[in-house]
């Protein structure tokens, strides 16, 4: 367990820290309040040990501090014990508003120390699991079940959030919409399964090449997500006129590399996606102006004989 053990006394900081690692745990010290906010917020422990009366910042204005970062980051309560030579009520009031949840007395015996970490030991593998919990549901509700690109609601409120930046910032903004070309003749031939797979397939090789030309810098902070059905988006705030066709480019040779059998495809007999896309200058405006021409530019692409790119005028 990681402890952070905030004392001004250096002997009494000393012998709890050689106590606390012969039990088997990592311990940081802090001298002050202010030192133990910063440490936390450098790295947050699993347990924070806190003196009360201590120089410059004490340990209920440090503990509160503590508390409010973790609010504002969202992050996993992290147990505090107040460690006090004065075990009096008020100061145990003072320690539960101010946001503690224990108090330890500074000379108690080593065996209740042990005793003590064992139980905080349990309550971090807890937190552990939860985080880990909380991970995952934040990851379903923000990723489509099939492919695993973001979804279309994760979609619409990061694009709005990007959108704002754009127009904040000036920066140019560009959408990319995609439609795998004839996919209704796919599953008819293959079947749904064998459709389920192939969309998987497809939306792994878009993420890579979004993510490489991310990785290359030729845009900034591009995405892509399952717009619906067949259909896929990506969105690439920042974007250079020659990264978004560089990233159109690559997403075509990069399907036409898995060459997924599809007789039904006119002449390609291998599955194909077509693309159409829409960069702005941005100044004012609503985004939905440049989905309506990236999707107007992408049914020029199918008009125009599928698997192919279209970009509407800037």
């Amino acid at each position: 367990m990681k402890i952070l053990l905030v004392e001004d006394a250096r002997s009494v900081a000393a012998l709890m820290a050689a106590r606390l690692t012969s039990f088997g745990h990592e311990v940081r010290l802090a001298e002050n309040g202010q030192v133990a906010f910063d440490k936390f917020c450098e790295s947050p422990p699993d347990l924070v040990l806190m003196d009360i009366e201590m120089p410059l910042m004490n340990g209920f204005e440090a503990t509160h501090r503590i508390r409010s970062f973790e609010a504002m980051q969202k992050w996993a309560w992290t147990p505090i014990i107040f460690l006090t030579a004065t075990d009096t009520p008020n100061n145990l009031v003072m320690a539960i508003e101010a946001g503690g949840d224990d108090f330890l007395a500074k000379g108690l015996s080593e065996d209740v120390l042990n005793a003590k970490m064992k139980a905080m030991a349990r309550i971090a593998a807890m937190r552990q699991l939860l985080s880990i919990a909380n991970l995952k549901l934040e990851q379903q509700a923000s990723r489509d079940g099939l492919t695993g690109l973001f979804n279309r609601r994760w979609m619409d409120i990061n694009v709005d959030k990007a959108w704002a930046d754009a127009i904040r910032t000036g920066a140019p903004f560009a959408i990319m919409m995609l439609d795998v070309d004839n996919f209704k003749k796919y599953n008819d031939l293959y079947g749904h399964q064998a459709g389920d797979d192939c969309l998987r397939a497809i939306a792994r090789a878009i993420e890579m090449v979004v993510f490489e030309t991310n990785d290359e810098g030729l845009t900034k902070d591009a995405f892509a997500s399952r717009y619906g059905g067949e259909e896929f988006a990506v969105v690439i705030p920042g974007a250079s006129v020659a990264g978004c066709e560089s990233c159109a480019e690559r997403i075509l040779e990069s399907l036409r590399k898995l060459a997924i059998k599809h007789e039904q495809n006119g002449n390609w007999g291998i599955v194909t996606v077509s693309i159409g896309g829409c960069r702005h200058e941005v100044s004012s405006g609503a985004v939905a102006m440049l989905f309506r021409d990236a999707d107007a530019a992408l049914y020029r692409a199918k008009e125009g004989g599928r698997n192919r790119i279209e970009f509407a005028a800037e």
